[in-house]
């Protein structure tokens, strides 16, 4: 007698942090879905648990997923490494024993799925074994590029995403030959990246965003900003000032 039929796996994109921003399809799963998960550091709740609290339903069951590690040491630190594949593998064994037991699970992501997630990490490892379909969700530099009521790119613009965790020379010849660009990972690197723009003449046109779509928002020119420091949910917004009708 066979077992019952595998459950499915949604990597949910839950936007920047707005519940309002959550896209119709990925609320209509989440509601639906038996199991629910996501991530979050030790010891606190995590972003993307808070986002849900508008959307799940009372009788779901919870998989939170936590970390061992987030920023205590650098990601190319063999110890981190090690910490984070140990991590990843366990989760999939916990996500998959509800896929084998014919459970549908939903894992909450912030912003989109396939952007710099760490569902990733699941997508890779799972996506063979089991049925897997991801929905997009809105990119936290889109929030924060409307939050500034900046345009990105116009006509031929190339616009160029970069994480800060780049050296300052990587980061400044990039932003050299971009027309327009987006700087994520900033927290600690703040330094850095702010030396980089200085570096490619880029200072004048930097916008700094902290909390795009959530509360708290910040929205201010870089060269008005008077400290480096940056929270995890923030970026630098460089437009273009391509070809205008």
């Amino acid at each position: 007698m066979s077992g019952p039929a595998a459950g499915a796996f949604y990597g949910i994109g839950l936007g920047p942090g707005d519940p309002e921003l959550v896209t119709v399809k990925a609320a209509r799963v989440l509601k639906s879905a038996p199991v629910v998960a996501w991530f979050a550091k030790a010891g606190r709740r995590g972003h993307a648990r808070a986002i849900l609290d508008s959307w799940l339903a009372g009788d779901v069951t919870e998989l939170p997923l936590v970390y061992p590690m987030t920023t205590e040491r650098h990601f190319s630190d063999p110890v981190y490494v090690e910490a984070l594949s140990g991590f990843y593998a366990q989760a999939c064994e916990a996500i998959a024993a509800h896929l084998s037991a014919g459970r549908d699970v939903a894992l909450a992501c912030e912003g989109d799925p396939l952007f710099y997630g760490s569902f990733m990490h699941l997508f890779v490892r799972l996506r063979d074994r089991f049925r897997v379909e991801v929905i997009p969700g809105v990119t936290g530099m889109s929030a924060c590029w409307s939050a500034a009521r900046a345009p990105m790119t116009w006509g031929d613009d190339a616009l160029s995403v970069l994480p800060g965790t780049l050296s300052e020379e990587d980061l400044a010849w990039r932003l050299e030959t971009c027309d327009a660009a987006v700087i994520m990972k900033l927290g600690s690197n703040l330094p850095k990246v702010r030396a980089a723009i200085r570096l490619a003449g880029r200072e004048g046109d930097a916008i700094y965003v902290a909390h795009g779509a959530q509360p708290g928002e910040e929205i201010r020119r870089l060269v008005e900003k008077p400290d480096d420091d940056a929270p995890y949910f923030s970026m630098i917004l460089i437009p273009g000032e391509g070809r205008r009708p």
